[in-house]
């Protein structure tokens, strides 16, 4: 089983039991998740953007307008960190203390690629929007040239990267065990809705 090799930033010290390494596990969890959020800094300030992603090989595409601030600070040379969450359930315990919830998230550092290859730029962005509805990219406009020259796309490669994980009920202390609270999980559960088609103009 291929596993990603551990950094000092990308290994788990709080909570190391929920670590995963597994390039299997993280790439499910980078597929499933429809929104991540790309942070760095600029001058000693913190820069943060929520944005969509998608995954290609090891090559992870977001994009946006080709002025937009933070894509220009990254492609000058800052690192990004790259945070994928998907949230499982609402854990609840006897005690105030051991509430928590169960997710599945994943922790990225590199640096930002310019695609500029107009082949790998389409061929990414049909894969953005064939990660929303299969087969969408052969039903719709491909962008023109003018829509292309406003949008960059940035790849990063998946390489320094970290999984954690959570799972399970709720651990109470002993002693609690016997308290007249109830206790449990509640699922978060994240489902698209049918599509409301919009008429013809």
């Amino acid at each position: 089983m291929s596993e990603y090799t551990q950094t000092e930033r990308t290994r788990v010290k709080r909570g190391a039991k929920r670590a995963n390494y597994d390039k299997e596990t993280v790439n499910a969890i980078l597929d499933e998740a429809l929104l991540c959020h790309v942070s760095t800094q600029l001058n000693g300030k913190p820069l943060l953007q929520p944005t969509i992603h998608w995954r290609d090989g090891d090559q992870l595409y977001v994009h946006g307008s080709s002025k937009n601030g933070l894509f220009k600070v990254l492609l000058e040379g800052a690192e990004a960190c790259i945070a994928v969450t998907l949230l499982d359930g609402i854990v609840f315990a006897r005690s105030a203390f051991h509430h928590s919830v169960n997710y599945r998230s994943v922790l990225i550092y590199g640096h930002a690629r310019l695609v500029d290859d107009p082949d790998e730029k389409s061929r990414s962005l049909d894969q953005l929007i064939e990660k929303f509805h299969e087969g969408r990219s052969k039903e719709a406009r491909p962008a023109n040239e003018t829509e292309l020259k406003a949008t960059s796309v940035i790849a990063f490669t998946l390489d320094e990267v970290s999984a954690k994980i959570r799972t399970g009920g709720p651990v109470d202390d002993a002693e609690d065990m016997n308290l007249p609270v109830w206790a449990g999980v509640q699922p978060v559960i994240t489902t698209l809705g049918e599509i409301e088609f919009e008429s013809e103009g």
